[in-house]
């Protein structure tokens, strides 16, 4: 490969290159073009917009170059405008060296003062795109906030959103509005209510690529993950409340012998808080917001400020179907901020969240003096057991899924593999290999399976785990310090890592008890059913676990003593929302499903008549 000494020589190739073929670029010219990445856009579907494009995402530098966009009259650069590329291009070397946008921006209008003109004498203007900024969503319309929080694209570390930075003002405002539209909201009929969300789930699908692309690039995960199970989630959430709450029977008796009749009535309780993580952005937000509206609550929600852009999306979705002002309302923000003015309001009588065990513990601390009805849906340290007479190949093509999807940071994500000691070795050999066949590059590419992971302070985590292995005498068989990770350019600056498997770890390690959220499994064998019983319960957590056997009998027997939430036989999430979801001891407070979520946003009142 070539080296190219000076910034002139540089030029003078790309000059050369876009003098010499209007087809595009050969890869290996493109190979020898520098590393630094600058953007530049909109040039149009043409070839040579295409082999601009190419050679522009080899400049400049690696932390805060943006994306660039040429206005023309139609927004395009055509084919016919050559020299427009030239002096583009000699701009940007001109300031290659800088690290400032405004630099570039700068240079470049320059030349474009002196560049030809187009057709009835209009000239090109430059345009920086600014990050998106997102406002809170109060009382049916937009409201700006005055700071931001800013929000990273996790692929390239760089800035591509700017969050609100909201406090207890913004969380006020929203709540006083949640309260203004609750007594007209919660007499509608069910039915009424469930149209509503009919709607807003009908225009959900139809925009479900453009909900897909930002949340895998708001949150890492791979277009085709949030295009195939994220999204259509969030439709189904919607669906499935608005069509089942409204058929819920309410309890009645008659007593002869005190000649009354008592009945029941589910009724709503207010504003309810909901707090959404970063892992599954809106599709745990619609699990939430479904039952709490269908319910008759209003509602406040705080998104995660790492992963903030499709609920903001979701609320231009509430506009566009006409949905009631003041019934849903989105405050974005930290949770020392944002989420504590939310969870300790006093009008705000309970609270839903999903998240790490450490907040969860804060939150029900918080709101213990205050009686709020609360559902926690925390940690886990999830175990897979293996017996020696399982269906190995479906066994090991589930837990590839099960250990490394979204990049492990599913809260359900198996982080344990207890292996029979007859299979262990067979099994050890070729689930390494298949980790190591796993890819891992920009989410945008089809053939990708992991993305990165969804910011850099949860990536060092991941990572300083993976050293406290080490420590602990485990052995990192692939993965992180063992095989090599290659990116493009582009997305050098990511937070990417390879998935990871350990073994030789004893079950009191860090690795072992600790959730570490990332993909990251550790592998250990086991001789009796007995003795893996005991072992999978030594967790402070118990979300969820699986089982892989042939023998039914033993999938039963094993499924009933495991101290989990839930337990999957021959299977990884498998999900029917009208079954309870939850965890125990510190996985969990509370289930969330068709039933129990309607008795968690309703309080349950008896009437009695004497007749």
């Amino acid at each position: 490969m070539a080296n190219f000494k000076t910034i002139q020589e540089n030029q003078r190739l790309m000059l050369s290159c876009l003098q010499s073929s209007s087809s595009g670029l050969g890869d290996d010219v493109e190979d020898v073009l520098p590393a630094p990445t600058l953007y530049l856009s909109s040039f149009g579907g043409h070839s040579l917009g295409d082999a601009v494009r190419r050679i522009f995402k080899k400049l400049g530098t690696n932390s805060v170059w943006s994306f660039y966009s040429l206005k023309g009259k139609k927004g395009k650069l055509p084919f016919s405008d050559l020299p427009i590329c030239k002096v583009i291009i000699r701009a940007c070397m001109r300031t290659y060296k800088e690290a400032k946008t405004s630099a570039v921006e700068h240079q470049i209008s320059e030349a474009l003062k002196h560049a030809p003109k187009r057709k009835g004498g209009q000239k090109y203007k430059v345009k920086m795109d600014k990050p998106m900024v997102i406002n809170n969503f109060i009382g049916g319309v937009m409201v700006p906030c005055q700071d931001h929080i800013d929000s990273h694209d996790p692929s390239t570390g760089l800035v591509w959103t700017k969050i609100p930075d909201s406090g207890q003002a913004e969380v006020d405002a929203a709540v006083v509005a949640a309260q203004a539209a609750f007594e007209r909201w919660s007499s509608k009929s069910a039915q009424t209510r469930a149209n509503h969300l009919l709607k807003v789930a009908d225009i959900l699908e139809s925009r479900l690529e453009e909900f897909a692309v930002a949340e895998s690039r708001d949150q890492g995960k791979p277009v085709w993950l949030a295009r195939t199970i994220d999204i259509p989630r969030c439709v189904l959430n919607l669906r499935h409340f608005a069509h089942a709450i409204p058929h819920h029977l309410n309890t009645s008796n008659v007593n002869p012998e005190m000649g009354v009749v008592n009945y029941t009535l589910r009724e709503p309780q207010g504003v309810a808080g909901l707090i959404s993580p970063w892992n599954l952005p809106l599709y745990l937000l619609t699990f939430k917001l479904a039952p709490a509206l269908m319910c008759g609550n209003t509602v406040v929600a705080k998104p995660s400020e790492m992963t903030s852009v499709t609920a903001y999306m979701f609320c231009k979705v509430l506009q566009d179907a006409d949905f009631p002002a003041g019934v849903v309302n989105m405050v974005f923000g930290r949770g020392p901020s944002a989420g504590q003015a939310l969870i300790t309001h006093p009008q705000v009588p309970l609270v839903s969240f999903t998240g790490s065990t450490l907040t969860g513990k804060l939150i029900a601390q918080a709101t213990a003096p205050m009686f709020k009805k609360l559902s926690l849906e925390m940690g886990g340290k999830n175990a897979a057991v293996v017996f020696d007479d399982c269906d190995m190949e479906s066994c090991i093509t589930t837990l590839k899924r099960s250990s490394f999807i979204n990049s492990g940071q599913v809260c359900l994500c198996t982080s344990r593999i207890f292996v029979q000691k007859s299979l262990f070795k067979d099994f050890l050999e070729k689930f390494t290999t298949v980790a190591r066949e796993v890819k891992v590059g920009p989410p945008s590419d089809k053939d990708v399976f992991m993305g990165p992971l969804n910011s850099k302070p949860h990536l060092d985590k991941v990572l300083k785990y993976i050293s406290y292995a080490v420590e602990d005498g485990g052995q990192v068989l692939c993965g992180h310090g063992v095989d090599i990770l290659d990116l493009p350019s582009q997305n050098k600056e990511g937070y990417f890592m390879k998935p990871t498997i350990i073994t030789g770890l004893s079950d009191e390690s860090r690795c072992m008890q600790e959730e570490i959220f990332g993909p990251v499994t550790c592998v250990t064998p086991f001789d009796t059913e007995e003795e893996v019983i005991s072992r999978v319960n030594d967790t402070p957590y118990g979300l969820c676990a699986s089982v892989f056997t042939s023998n039914l009998a033993r999938g039963h027997r094993v499924a009933h003593k495991l101290k989990v939430g839930t337990v999957w036989t021959n299977c990884w999430l498998v999900r029917d929302l009208d079954m309870p979801f939850g965890g125990v001891k510190k996985s969990g407070l509370g289930r969330e499903s068709t039933q129990e979520s309607l008795e968690f946003y309703t309080e349950a009142k008896t009437v009695c008549i004497k007749i």
